[in-house]
């Protein structure tokens, strides 16, 4: 298989993998990360699964890590809380946006898709009477 070269959605330059301290200097976790290579001009990063070289999405900028993080903590309460298992709550992104299950990724989701997510998690968390909570 051919290697992909991952590009940044907001610049179109190529994204390079560095030390996640490149992005977070000393409050760096022990990781890698896909960084714009016009960072930081384009503040655009993502995260990369521990000991693989796979992205944990696509590179966003600062308003749409922030849009991801906000949807994953309330979304995370749906199977934290127990109102779904976590394989049953990705079941469910999937069937509630009409997704394949490959899909139904937070981290591939654009700022649309996380308003989304959020209006329907927050639904099904106060059909459960389940208080939303925005701790991470």
């Amino acid at each position: 298989m051919k290697k992909q070269t991952i590009r940044c959605p907001y610049c179109g330059s190529p994204a390079i993998l560095r030390d996640a301290s490149y992005v977070y200097g000393s409050n760096a976790f022990d990781g890698k990360v896909y960084v714009c290579s016009h960072y930081p001009a384009c503040d655009s990063y993502v995260g990369v699964h521990q000991g693989t070289l796979l992205p944990k999405g696509s590179l966003a900028g600062p308003g749409l890590r922030k849009k991801r993080i906000q949807a994953h903590r309330i979304f995370d309460q749906l199977w934290r809380q127990g109102v779904f298992s976590r394989q049953e709550a990705y079941r469910w992104i999937a069937d509630r946006f009409c997704l394949q299950t490959r899909q139904a990724h937070i981290g591939n989701f654009s700022d649309y898709m996380c308003d989304q997510l959020i209006q329907e998690a927050s639904k099904v968390l106060k059909n459960n009477h389940i208080p939303l909570s925005m701790a991470g």
